[in-house]
């Protein structure tokens, strides 16, 4: 059998049963090598680069567009020339597969593995149903005044985005604007997804968990999304604000990168709005939130978006009720009141859920969690956002919360007129995989 034991490659499926193969270093396996050597040496995949699979449970064939075989040799080539049909007994080219990680489900794999029509399908009967007009009723009726929408990249090429996304989410948006006004919500605009992925996760709509947002064409590309969706909703009356980029990598975005971007983007709002917020989110991963509160990226409504989930790192692993309470008070807290009196932009938690790594909480202490939470985030100065108002994952199922009392706002959103309270629609794209 086929031995290459330490190559791990990243699949780009091209349809049912054509893929290119991205190796860790950027580069594509292609046949163009000289006596039929296959190797990772093209900067972009085209048809020497495309290949057939054949799968019989674990095992694997590849084979070239011309209908060469591709084989492993004794020192470990890959080589597109074995003879004949190999069958799936041990020879050199049946390969044994490993999936190492398939941890992306998001927008581009839905669009991509379904096809085109079958994932317009999927997605229009689920931007139809998933979120209604009675959800924006059940929003004001329990005190929430605003909402965060996450949008992708493609929105503003709707209705016919670059393969493989598909349209709708544009007409999604513009409903959602609608039922905002009839309710006396407000919305805001959160570009979650940039062309190229700027963190390498599924709901940024990576392909395959790289992040190739911080290259010029791309940033380029995103302003020109801020500038389509600014001139859109700019002076539509339910419009709060606009979210430049979601969730940027510390690890692969830089900071000067990401502040010239955030510049950029709030003067292009401005040409179109001299109101709405400029909402800028802090870098994933380890970084401070004081690197944008002095970028001085514009000079008025200027908002810096924070994540506070006690969840995603090892921190909180094993931390107990108390713990995570604690936690809340002694390190959250304390960052609020810092950023809050820091004379700079507005706070804003733009994400938080009432879910934590305890194990079989009870009803009770979901509800002392989330009463902590409320307490805390209740101090930022732009308000909160929960994610999300839907989801299979019932604690991060908003109405499931409320509906079945494991999450108590009791009259603290009434009491404070001037603050937002917000949800989060993960609906005109987003987090499909996990809601249909």
């Amino acid at each position: 059998m086929g031995n290459l034991q330490g190559l791990k490659i990243l699949i780009w499926r091209v349809s049912e049963n054509e893929f290119q193969f991205r190796c860790v270093g950027g580069q594509f396996l292609t046949s163009t090598g000289e006596g039929n050597l296959i190797s990772a040496t093209a900067g972009s995949p085209s048809v020497n680069e495309t290949f057939y699979v054949e799968r019989n449970n674990t095992r694997v064939h590849f084979k070239s567009l011309s209908g060469i075989y591709v084989q492993a040799t004794q020192d470990n080539q890959l080589r597109a020339d074995y003879q004949g049909e190999p069958g799936w007994e041990d020879n050199a080219a049946t390969f044994e597969m490993i999936i190492f990680a398939n941890n992306l489900h998001g927008d581009y794999q839905l669009a991509n593995g379904y096809g085109h029509d079958k994932a317009e399908e999927i997605l229009m009967k689920h931007q139809r149903t998933f979120v209604t007009a009675q959800d924006f009723d059940f929003l004001s009726k329990h005190g929430i005044n605003t909402v965060r929408i996450p949008v992708g990249w493609w929105i503003y090429q709707d209705p016919d985005p670059p393969a493989p996304f598909v349209g709708g989410s544009l007409s999604a948006l513009d409903r959602a604007f609608l039922w905002a006004q009839v309710y006396d919500i407000k919305c805001i605009i959160d570009l979650h997804a940039g062309p190229g992925s700027q963190n390498g996760m599924e709901h940024s709509a990576s392909r395959d968990g790289s992040v190739n947002w911080p290259q010029p064409e791309y940033i380029s590309q995103t302003l020109d999304v801020i500038d389509f969706l600014s001139a859109r909703y700019g002076s539509h009356p339910a419009l709060l604000g606009i979210e430049l980029l979601n969730e940027p990598s510390a690890g692969a975005v830089p900071v000067d990168v990401l502040i010239s971007y955030y510049t950029k983007g709030y003067q292009i709002v401005r040409s179109h709005s001299s109101t709405a917020y400029v909402i800028i989110c802090q870098r994933i991963g380890n970084a401070d939130p004081l690197e944008l509160y002095q970028a001085n990226i514009g000079d008025s409504n200027v908002v810096v978006d924070l994540h506070y989930y006690n969840l995603f790192d090892p921190f909180f692993s094993n931390t107990s009720v108390t713990d995570n309470i604690e936690y809340l008070h002694k390190s959250r807290e304390p960052q609020l009141q810092a950023l809050n009196s820091a004379n700079g932009p507005l706070i804003f938690i733009g994400e938080w859920v009432n879910e934590w790594s305890v194990v079989n909480a009870s009803k009770m202490q979901y509800q002392m969690f989330g009463r902590a939470q409320l307490e805390v985030y209740n101090a930022a100065s732009f308000g909160w956002a929960y994610w999300t108002l839907k989801n299979d994952e019932k604690h991060w199922d908003f109405e499931w919360n409320l509906q079945n009392n494991y999450l108590l706002l009791g009259s603290s959103s009434r009491m404070s007129p001037n603050k937002l309270y917000i949800l989060i629609l993960a609906y005109t794209l987003f987090l499909l995989a996990y809601s249909l």
